[in-house]
């Protein structure tokens, strides 16, 4: 099973791939030289030929007949020059050829010539050249092509003897590279079937190989890291849901129970039944909040985005809550900013984010206090600051109180469930703005907090646009 693994990796297929590829680049580097080659030795074997056959022209006929003589052989197949000469009637006089060549015509010019074409047994083609010398008669000179065929198959063997061990170790390599990776990546499905048991602390073998599977591994390392985290808040938050409905539900029943034990009057049992619609309302709300938050979180609702102007939004909210603030003694105000600033968004989400943190605010604003808002821009940003004179929130819990379920020991013998600021943050999110907690500045010899709504300026919308 290994073994059939091995020749199945992507790092041996591509061996083969580099393999072919070796093999189709040295059968063109060999076509492409060979055709050189030839073409050279064409040139120079015509060159050979006609520089022979111009010196010949010069001697006289006595001295021609002799050379011819000397060079004459009755072999072909060994010796690879011929000289042949014939009178003028082109009949034998002496060389290696006993009869004219078939389609050679005495023109000075080069000619190739069929082994068939000529007498002798000849087995190759010859180049040859007849020109006309003094007693009119007509010399043949040929040069066999005998060395091109010997030229193809020595790079020929050349080729083969240098691909062959290439090709070879390529292959060994590829084999190698293969187990190798194989190795790896069987180490990996171990690890993903540990986690697929339950161990979540398992994390996949990184190497320090700065290679893909390297980086492959790092990033399911991250996800595995990131989901963990997620099933731990879920965890917890799951934690956090049984208490908090728990109490609810608990003093539901208690009451129930007394009234069902107890002779109480129509009265007495208006108020249980109050109080127990009271205690199944805040649970409820929970439900109703978690939901709510994770419909936000999937992201669904930026197909309904559109303009939003930042300063009718907060008119609208201070609008809402005045007579809230008014009730409590509170100042609500509200100071725009000197231009309009408007954003992508979606006005119902924005509102609600605004509700939930002016609530909050005038919740734990002591009386004769001040919840300021201000719309400004921040360089390219557009912020939206909720100021008041609060009982704050500790540096240490800023980051927490974005959490679900999340109460400061300050705010526990108030109302409240714990998640208006989660849904705060889902709803920021999706707009790719965020909440900056700080040290409110409405005065500085009273505490408080400052949350500033800071929108990038990919939100914001530019006039004209």
């Amino acid at each position: 099973m290994f073994r059939n693994e091995l020749f199945r990796t992507a790092t041996f297929r591509l061996t083969l791939a580099v393999v072919a590829a070796m093999i189709g680049s040295a059968a063109l580097q060999f076509f492409f030289g060979y055709s050189q080659a030839n073409v050279f030795e064409a040139r120079r074997s015509d060159m050979l030929l006609l520089r022979e056959a111009t010196i010949l022209q010069h001697q006289t006929p006595q001295e021609l007949e002799q050379q011819v003589r000397d060079r004459a052989t009755d072999d072909l197949r060994i010796l690879l020059n011929v000289t042949t000469l014939f009178d003028a009637s082109r009949h034998y006089i002496v060389g290696d050829l006993h009869s004219w060549p078939a389609g050679l015509v005495a023109d000075g010019r080069v000619h190739v010539i069929e082994p068939e074409a000529m007498d002798g047994g000849s087995t190759t083609a010859l180049r040859m050249v007849a020109v006309s010398v003094p007693g009119d008669r007509f010399l043949v000179l040929g040069r066999s092509r005998h060395m091109r065929t010997e030229l193809r198959l020595m790079m020929r063997h050349s080729m083969l003897v240098s691909i062959v061990p290439t090709v070879l170790f390529a292959l060994m390599t590829g084999i190698i590279l293969s187990h190798r990776a194989l190795s790896r990546v069987k180490d990996m499905h171990e690890a993903i079937d540990r986690i697929m048991e339950g161990d979540l602390h398992e994390r996949l073998p990184a190497g320090r190989q700065n290679d893909d599977l390297q980086r492959l591994a790092g990033s399911v390392n991250r996800m595995l890291d990131r989901l963990e985290q997620l099933l731990d808040e879920i965890r917890d938050v799951g934690n956090d849901i049984a208490h908090d409905l728990r109490t609810p539900l608990a003093r539901v029943r208690a009451r129930l129970d007394r009234a069902l034990n107890a002779d109480h009057s129509a009265q007495a049992l208006r108020n249980v039944m109050a109080h127990t619609i009271d205690d199944l309302d805040q649970s409820f709300a929970i439900i109703t909040a978690l939901l709510r938050i994770g419909e936000i979180e999937n992201g669904r609702r930026r197909a309904g985005f559109g303009v939003v102007d930042l300063d009718a939004l907060v008119a609208d909210i201070v609008d809402l809550y005045e007579p809230i603030a008014e009730t409590k003694g509170i100042v609500l105000s509200h100071a725009p900013g000197g231009e309009r600033i408007q954003v992508q968004g979606d006005r119902d989400l924005l509102i609600e984010v605004l509700a939930n943190i002016v609530d909050n605010a005038i919740k734990f604003t002591p009386e004769r206090g001040r919840v300021d808002i201000r719309t400004c821009m921040n360089g390219n940003c557009a912020l939206i600051r909720i100021a008041d004179t609060g009982i704050g929130i500790p540096a240490s819990e800023r980051k927490a109180v974005m959490g679900r379920f999340y109460r400061s020991d300050k705010s526990r013998h108030i109302p409240g469930s714990g998640l208006g600021l989660s849904l705060v943050s889902a709803i920021l999110a999706l707009h790719h703005a965020r909440l900056e907690i700080t040290q409110s500045r409405v005065h500085d010899t009273l505490p408080g907090a400052t949350m500033s709504i800071i929108f990038p300026p990919g939100s914001v919308v530019t006039p004209g646009n």
